[in-house]
This record gives structure tokens, sequence and C-alpha cells, in this order.
């Protein structure tokens, strides 16, 4: 070969070599923003999915402080059913002590009624019940009160209670059966 052949050869391959260059380098720039536009639909997609997760999360933490407030009613409310069902027990025994016959050979029965009580009512306790404190003299309150009667009396003045007939109780916060009293008209 001929020396401007030569020449020529070597000057078209540097043409061709940038032309190559260049395509490649147009390849990659459009190769380059395909990536970077997956890459934000991907990073949305996972800021999208991360917050349905947290609201998941949230919504069952939730779900989870609703059954758990539910059980714990469920349970008040059977505990109470159950204690219910002593109160009349504790009623007759407490009868029992106050009318208790006052022969001195009755009196180990007589302790052992007493024991027995404290043991129920100790019990009761535990669980949460207590007796409410209703006094004479005290303002009728309907809400922790039930009116046997309703009568004139010229120590106590209108609304008052004048006796406690039987005792009220209340699990925790919440009356179970109101007392029984009589009332000042």
């Amino acid at each position: 070969m001929t020396d401007t052949k030569k020449q020529k050869k070597d000057e078209e391959r540097p043409e061709s070599a940038s032309e190559q260059d260049g395509s490649q380098v147009a390849a990659v720039e459009s190769d380059l923003d395909a990536l970077k536009s997956a890459c934000e639909t991907l990073k949305a997609q996972s800021a999208e999915y991360l917050d349905s997760l947290q609201r998941e999360r949230a919504s069952f933490a939730n779900y989870k402080k609703r059954v758990d407030q539910d059980n714990a009613l469920v349970y008040d409310n059977a505990l109470a059913d159950l204690i219910k069902a002593f109160l009349p027990v504790v009623d007759d025994l407490e009868r029992a002590l106050k009318n208790s016959p006052s022969d001195p050979e009755t009196d180990p029965w007589i302790s052992g009624i007493a024991l027995i009580l404290q043991k129920l009512m100790k019990t009761l306790e535990a669980k949460g019940v207590s007796v409410l404190n209703v006094q004479p003299g005290d303002a009728f309150d309907p809400a922790v009160h039930e009116a046997v009667t309703h009568e004139e009396n010229p120590v106590f003045s209108d609304s008052q209670v004048i006796e406690v007939v039987q005792n009220g109780y209340k699990l925790k916060d919440r009356v179970i059966r109101p007392a029984l009293v009589r009332v000042a008209k």
C-alpha cells in the first residue's frame, strides 16, 4: 500500500472510532437516564410501601389495644356477675352476726361466723370489690343508692339517708350493687 492510502485508512479509523465512542456514550447516557428513571420509580414505590406498612402497623397496634380493652371489660363484667352471686351470702352472714344470741356458749360459733365473713371479704377485696361507704346523713345519690322508702324524719333533712338497709358494693370504680337506703323527705 502506498502512503496516501495508508494515511486515508488511518484518518478513517479515528473518525469511525470517534463515531463509535460517541454512539457508545449516547447509549450509556440513554441507559443511565433509564436507570435513573427506574431508580426514582423504585424509590417512590419503596416510600409508598413503607407508608403502607407503617399505617398497617399503627392499625394493628390500635386493634390490639381495642381487643385488650374489650377483653378486660368482658373479664370485669364476668367477675361482677360472679361476685353478685356471693353478695347475698355476705348479707346473710352480716345479719347472723348482728342477731347473734347472747349466750356465752355460742361465742365460739359467733367467732367462727365472723372469721368466715372476714375471709370472704378479704377474698372479695383481693378481686377489687369494696363496700360503698354510706352513712346516715349522707345526701341521697341515685348512682350509688337505691331508695327503699321515702319517709318523714325530724332529724334528717330532705333527701338525706336515714338508714342503710343493705350495703352496696363496687368493683374497682363501678357500682355492682347500689346500697339500699331509707331516705328522708
